[in-house]
C-alpha cells in the first residue's frame, strides 16, 4: 500500500494529485504492462486524461527515439500508449483495447470493474488499485490479473489518498496476507430462475413432479427450498392464477394433480423459452423531466435507489425526486436543500461486511489502548506490529484515531455511536455504523420508517459505507427507534418500508422477465424496456390483489433485501443490539467528529469539486485540532475565529461559487463574440444580448446567421456557435460541429509550422482541411514529408490527417 504524500490532511489537493500521478507514472514506466483499477467509470476517464496531460511524451506523443513522429504500420505499431476500458464504452472500443493489450501495444490500461475477470495476459506484470476495492476477495481477484507467466508472482500496489481509505486498505492488506477472505454471497431459492428452469425441464420431456423437485434440490442454491415455494411456482406456471390472463400471462406448462406430472403446454412453448431465456435484465436510461421539459437522463440503477424527496445533481443543478412513470422520472427544483444521493452511487462498490467487521475490531483494539493511557510510542509500536504498513501509514492511522478519541469517542464492534449536532432549526444525527453500504441501507431505511411512524413525518437519509446520517427539523430519538427494532421482525419492517419504493418496482420487472411473465421477445417482435416497465407495474398491482405472497413478487422482495441490500447481516447487527453485545452510546458535538467527515460529505460529492472537498476537510481538521488543544501545530486561537460546521453555509458557498463561475463563463463568451472576425458590430451586439439571456435577435441578424451557417461552423468557437444555434432554434448536424472543431484544431497546428512553409503550400493544406481539392503540387510535398521522420514541430493530428488524405487519394 502506498500513500504519495507524507501528510494527507495538511497537503493541498494540487500537491496530492501531482504526487499521486507522479507515483503512478513511475510505477507504469518500471513495468512492462500495468493494469490500473478505479472504482467508477468517471474516475477511469479522469485518470487516463490526467496521465496524457501530465506526461504527453509517454502516453500521447508518437515519437521515435530522436524526437520525430513515427508513423504506425502493421510492422511497427505505436508503443507507450494508454487506454480506458469500462462498460459505458462501445463493444468495438473495448475489443480494440483488449486486443491491443494482448498484443503488447499498450503500456497501461485503466478500467473500473470490466477487466476483473477472465483476463489472462502474460505481459501484465503490475496491477495498481486506486482506492479501496472494498473487499479482500476483489483485491486478490484484481491483483491476480498480473504475473500470468511461468514462475512469475502476481504483484499489486494500492494507492490511497484519504484517511478512511488508508485504514480500510491497511486492514484489507492484513486480511489478505493472513488468508481471511470474505464470505461469498450465494443467492438462495430464487423463484424467478426456478420458474425458468422448471419450464425448460417441462419442454424437454414429461416428468413426474417428484423427479423435478429432486433435480432442483440437488443444486446448492435450492437445497433449502420449501415445498410451499416450490408448489407456488408450479401453480404460477400451470395457470392456476386465471385472472392473470387479463394481463396476457398464460399457462406455460400443464400439471396433472392426479398423476403428479408436468409437461409443456402449447406449440410455441419451445420458441418462447429459447427467445426469452436468460437472467441478465434489459436496462436503459431514464428521462428526467421538470414538468414537460426534459433536463437529462439517469441510469436505472441510480433511479431505483431514489425515494421521493431525495435530492440529486444533474447538469450542475439540484433536483428533488418526486415520482417515476415507466422510463420517466419527474423532479422539481430543490431550493436550499443539499443533495442526499451522489449521482454515481449505483456504480460504487459496497464495503464487504466481513472486511467492515475487521476494521471495527481494529478500532476496538486502539480504543482500548487509548483508554488505558498508552503513550504515543507504545501505540505506534502496536499499530506497526498489527498492520503490514510503512511508517507513513502507521503515523497517519495513529493521528486519525487519536483525534477521534480525544474529540469524541471511537465507534467499534461493541459500540454503536450516535452523534448529534444542530444547525439552526435543523437537527442532524450521524450513526457510526461501519457495516458497509448494503447493511446500512437496511438499517437506515428501517430506522427512518420507525421514526416516520413515531414523529409522523419523513426523515432525510444519506447512506455511506461508514454509517448514515438523518436530518429533520424535529428532535430525532434514534436510540428509541433502534430499541423498537427486533431481529425477528426486521424483515417485515423492511417489506413495509419498501412496499411503494422505486427499487421494488424495478426489481419486480427484472424478476417478471426472468420468470417469463413478461416476454421480451414474442414471434420475432421485441418489447422495449419502457413497455416492459409499464407492463410490470400493471402486473405488480394485479398479483398483489391475487396473493401478497405471489412467488415472483416474493422473489422481487428477496432480491432487494438479500442481493441488493444485506438483510441477514443487518438482522445480526440488530440481534447484537438486543443481546447487549453491542451498546449504543450517544454524544453531542459542536462540529462533526473526524470519523464523521466522510459521512457528512457523502451527499456533496456531486456538487463540490475534489479540491473543494479537500479544502473543506482540511478546515474541519484544523478546527478539530484547535478544539482538542493542538492548535499550536498550525494556528493559535488568536490568529482566526473558530469555525462552526454548517451544511447550509457549505451549500450556500457552493451556490455562490457556481453563480460566479456562470458569470465568468458569460463574460468569456462575450469576449469571444466581440472578437469575431468579419462580423458587423450590430450583429455582435445581438449575439451579446443572447449571451445575456435574450431569446431572439433582430430578423436581419438571424437571417444572416442562417445564411452563413457553414462559415460559422468552420470559424466560430464551438461553445459560442452552439449557444447561438440552440437559442435561435437553428437545426444542424452535430457531426458537422465535431468536424468543425477538428478543422479548428488542424488549422491551429498548421499555423505552428506555416512560417517554415512556402505560403502557397500552406494555403493548399488549408484548402484540404476545408474539404476542397488542393493543387497536385501539394501531394508531392506530402510524399516527401512522410517519407522520412517528420519534424517534431508537426503535431500528431495534422500528420495523421495528411497521412489519411494521401491514403484516400491513392485509393481513388
Amino acid at each position: 500500500m502506498l500513500c504519495p504524500v507524507p501528510d494527507i490532511m495538511r497537503t493541498s489537493h494540487a500537491k496530492q494529485q501531482a504526487a499521486m500521478y507522479e507515483l503512478l507514472h513511475e510505477l507504469i514506466q518500471k513495468h512492462k504492462t500495468t493494469l490500473i483499477f478505479t472504482n467508477t467509470r468517471s474516475a477511469t476517464e479522469r485518470v487516463v486524461h490526467e496521465l496524457k496531460e501530465r506526461y504527453p511524451g509517454a502516453y500521447t506523443s508518437l515519437t521515435d527515439g530522436e524526437g520525430h513522429i513515427s508513423l504506425a504500420s502493421e510492422e511497427r505499431p505505436h508503443r507507450g500508449l494508454i487506454g480506458a476500458h469500462h462498460g459505458s464504452l462501445s463493444k468495438t472500443h473495448r475489443f480494440s483495447i483488449e486486443n491491443r493489450l494482448k498484443r503488447g501495444e499498450l503500456k497501461a490500461v485503466v478500467c473500473s470493474t470490466s477487466l476483473e475477470l477472465g483476463i489472462d495476459i502474460g505481459s501484465i506484470d503490475l496491477v495498481v488499485l486506486l482506492g479501496s476495492p472494498k473487499s479482500v476477495a476483489r483485491a486478490l481477484q484484481r491483483i491476480g490479473r498480473a504475473g500470468h507467466q511461468l514462475h512469475e508472482t502476481a504483484k499489486g500496489r494500492i494507492i490511497v489518498l484519504d484517511r478512511d481509505d488508508m485504514v480500510e486498505c491497511s486492514i484489507l492488506l492484513k486480511a489478505a496476507i493472513e488468508h481471511k477472505i470474505d464470505r461469498i454471497h450465494i443467492p438462495r431459492n430464487a423463484l424467478d430462475v426456478l420458474a425458468q428452469q422448471i419450464f425448460g425441464l417441462a419442454i424437454e420431456a414429461k416428468r413426474p413432479l417428484a423427479e423435478v423437485k429432486r433435480i432442483v434440490k440437488s443444486s446448492h442454491c435450492y437445497a433449502t427450498l420449501s415445498d410451499k415455494d416450490f408448489m407456488s411456482v408450479i401453480e404460477y406456471l400451470s395457470g392456476a392464477y386465471v385472472s392473470l390472463e387479463e394481463r396476457n400471462v398464460y399457462a406455460k406448462i400443464w400439471y396433472d394433480k392426479e398423476t403428479q406430472e408436468i409437461g409443456r403446454r402449447g406449440k410455441l412453448a419451445r420458441l418462447l423459452y429459447l427467445t426469452n431465456v436468460g437472467t441478465i435484465p434489459d436496462e436503459t436510461n431514464v428521462k428526467v423531466k421538470l414538468g414537460e421539459e426534459i433536463i437529462g437522463t439517469i441510469d436505472e440503477g441510480f433511479l431505483e435507489r431514489l425515494k421521493p424527496g431525495d435530492v440529486f445533481v444533474l447538469g450542475g443543478e439540484a433536483y428533488e425526486f418526486r415520482y417515476s412513470r415507466g422510463l420517466t422520472a419527474q423532479v422539481k427544483v430543490s431550493t436550499g436543500r443539499p443533495p442526499t444521493v451522489p449521482h454515481w452511487v449505483s456504480e460504487m462498490l459496497p464495503l464487504s461486511y466481513d472486511l467492515a467487521r475487521e476494521i471495527l475490531r481494529f478500532r476496538r483494539h486502539l480504543d482500548d489502548l487509548f483508554s488505558q493511557g498508552w503513550k504515543r510510542k507504545a501505540c505506534l509500536d502496536y499499530i506497526r506490529d498489527y498492520l503490514y504498513a510503512d511508517e507513513r501509514t502507521v503515523n497517519s492511522v495513529y493521528e486519525y484515531f487519536s483525534e477521534q478519541f480525544r474529540y469524541a469517542r471511537i465507534p467499534h464492534e461493541r459500540r454503536l455511536l450516535i452523534e448529534h449536532f444542530r444547525e439552526g432549526s435543523k437537527r442532524y444525527v450521524i450513526v457510526h455504523s461501519l457495516y458497509g453500504r448494503r447493511v446500512n441501507d437496511v438499517l437506515s431505511r428501517a430506522i427512518a420508517y420507525v421514526l416516520g411512524k413515531l414523529h409522523g413525518r419523513d426523515v432525510e437519509v444519506t447512506i455511506s459505507d461508514n454509517g448514515f446520517s438523518l436530518r429533520s427539523t424535529a428532535l430525532l430519538n434514534v436510540r428509541k427507534a433502534f430499541s423498537l427494532l427486533k431481529a425477528d421482525e426486521l424483515s417485515l419492517v423492511m417489506q413495509r418500508a419498501l412496499e411503494k419504493s422505486e427499487v421494488l418496482r424495478r426489481r419486480f420487472r427484472h424478476c417478471a422477465a426472468r420468470a417469463l411473465m413478461i416476454l421480451r421477445t414474442y414471434k420475432g417482435a421485441s418489447k422495449s424496456v419502457g413497455k416492459q416497465q409499464m407492463s410490470s407495474r400493471l402486473l405488480m398491482n394485479a398479483v398483489k390483489r391475487i396473493d401478497d405472497e405471489f412467488p415472483i413478487l416474493k422473489e422481487a422482495r428477496r432480491e432487494v433485501l438479500e442481493d441488493l441490500m444485506d438483510l441477514p447481516n443487518a438482522t445480526e447487527v440488530v440481534a447484537q443490539l438486543e443481546r447487549g453485545t453491542v451498546q449504543i452510546e450517544e454524544i453531542t458535538t459542536a462540529i462533526p467528529s473526524p470519523f464523521a467527515f466522510s459521512i457528512v460529505l457523502w451527499g456533496y460529492v456531486d456538487i463540490l469539486k475534489l479540491e473543494e472537498r479537500k479544502e473543506f476537510l482540511r478546515r474541519m481538521h484544523e478546527e478539530i485540532l484547535r478544539r482538542i488543544g493542538e492548535a499550536g501545530r498550525e494556528k493559535s486561537d488568536a490568529e482566526g475565529p473558530r469555525l462552526s460546521f454548517s451544511y447550509e453555509r457549505l451549500w450556500r458557498e457552493h451556490e455562490e461559487r457556481r453563480l460566479a463561475e456562470r458569470d465568468d463563463e458569460r463574460e468569456r463568451l462575450k469576449r469571444l463574440a466581440w472578437n469575431l472576425p468579419r462580423v458587423p458590430v450590430a450583429a455582435k451586439e445581438a449575439i451579446v444580448d443572447l449571451i445575456e439571456g435574450a431569446e431572439q435577435v433582430p430578423q436581419r441578424v438571424e437571417t444572416a446567421i442562417r445564411e452563413h451557417q457553414a462559415e460559422i461552423l468552420r470559424t466560430w468557437p464551438r461553445e459560442l456557435r452552439t449557444l447561438v444555434f440552440d437559442k435561435l432554434g437553428i437545426p444542424y448536424d452535430k457531426r458537422l460541429d465535431d468536424e468543425a472543431e477538428r478543422r479548428v484544431l488542424l488549422r491551429g497546428q498548421l499555423r505552428r509550422v506555416s512560417r517554415r512553409l512556402d505560403p502557397e503550400l500552406s494555403k493548399e493544406i488549408e484548402r484540404l482541411i476545408d474539404g476542397e481539392e488542393p493543387a497536385d503540387r501539394l501531394w508531392a510535398f506530402v510524399d516527401e514529408l512522410l517519407a522520412k521522420p517528420v519534424p517534431r514541430s508537426w503535431r500528431d493530428e495534422l500528420v495523421k490527417f495528411l497521412q489519411a488524405e494521401r491514403a484516400k487519394r491513392r485509393k481513388i
